[in-house]
């Protein structure tokens, strides 16, 4: 039976990805020789690594705009300490949109005074904040732009003379987005891009170098530059696996064609919610994100029989976050708009049966 994916991380990939990088571990290119046993300083995966960080700053429209790509490991949840080890001299903004944020912020207090300028703690996250000041004087303004656990997602980033530094974690490559207002960009590869292991990092050169501590060479951003993410053995299979995503990806047409898409995933299943007397949306309408569905059934009583029609269609991964409860339907770029359309009718079918 053909599985649908709705899980949030790791993630759903395309599967001629999975066969590709699968028939990579046997024989890498017909080397006679596995990727995962080859040296990481071979010609042949130093080859990868600039291909993958080429693709990225290609698809993020950030070629010779003066950033760099790096994929480092330690999760988005190392980049939380990174990103103030780095840039935080005195003082940081964070808007604190939920439980990756609140992580963000715990770390960024080791480094300084954390200006918490805006947050929607106070309704369980469930919205995105809006008309919040930002102070001058910050190091840098740090948001999240996609919250996977509850389902809000950033449409209009603040502005601000501090680099803004964002988490995409959950949403990255998966809309449009002027990438060059960002002075960094961090995103674990396990929700969109390949599996977990590898952290995409995107920061513009001229915001480094400017605090007056020392930091630890694996912690440096400027380290692992010189060395073109090699500053220690990397990720190799996630690494290969993220290149191979991306390959695939700009063959769709880029982050434009995955758009549509996305785009359609999203109206289909918010439609159904909306129009269901059976289920309720978790996040407010106008903050929804396109990657993460959360929902609530209106009646408790009909868990049991929804959950079974779900397994018996193969639909998988569709539990919500503890925190929120109910349903999750995370909708990467991997996922087709037939899954969709599969627990779509699941839900009307449902509805009927109510």
């Amino acid at each position: 039976m053909k599985k649908h994916n709705f899980s949030a991380g790791p993630c759903i990939l395309p599967q001629e990805v999975l066969l590709k990088a699968s028939a990579a571990v046997m024989d890498l290119d017909n080397s006679g020789l596995s990727l995962i046993e080859i040296s990481h300083r071979s010609a042949a995966f130093v080859e990868v690594m600039e291909k993958a960080q080429s693709l990225a700053l290609e698809l993020l429209g950030l070629e010779d705009k003066g950033y760099k790509a790096l994929f480092l490991q330690g999760g988005a949840s190392l980049q939380f300490l990174m990103v103030a080890y780095n840039l935080m001299e005195k003082k940081a903004g964070y808007l604190n949109t939920g439980t990756w944020s609140d992580k963000a912020i715990k770390e960024a207090k080791l480094f300084g005074d954390v200006v918490e300028v805006g947050s929607s703690k106070d309704k369980n996250f469930n919205y995105i904040p809006k008309g919040y000041s930002i102070p001058s004087g910050l190091d840098y303004l740090h948001v999240t732009s996609n919250n996977t656990i509850f389902g809000t997602q950033i449409k209009k980033f603040p502005k601000t003379d501090a680099p803004l530094i964002c988490d995409m974690s959950s949403d990255i490559f998966s809309r449009q987005l002027d990438f060059s207002q960002f002075g960094l960009i961090y995103a674990g590869a396990q929700k969109n891009m390949g599996p977990a292991g590898t952290t995409l990092i995107v920061v513009k050169e001229e915001i480094l170098g400017k605090v007056s501590r020392k930091i630890p060479s694996m912690l440096d951003y400027q380290v692992h530059i010189a060395k073109d993410s090699m500053f220690n053995t990397p990720a190799v299979f996630p690494v290969y696996t993220s290149m191979l995503t991306l390959e695939w990806l700009k063959n769709l047409g880029g982050i434009a064609a995955i758009e549509q898409v996305n785009e359609k995933k999203a109206q289909l299943i918010y439609s159904e919610i909306d129009l269901s007397p059976i289920f309720e949306g978790f996040a407010n309408k106008e903050d929804r994100s396109t990657m993460n569905a959360t929902f609530n059934l209106t009646d408790e009583r009909l868990k049991q029989d929804f959950d079974a029609m779900c397994k018996e269609a193969g639909v998988v991964g569709i539990n919500g976050h503890r925190s929120v409860g109910g349903y999750r339907a995370s909708m990467y770029n991997a996922l087709s708009l037939e899954s969709v359309g599969v627990l779509v009718d699941i839900m009307s079918e449902m509805e009927r049966k109510a």
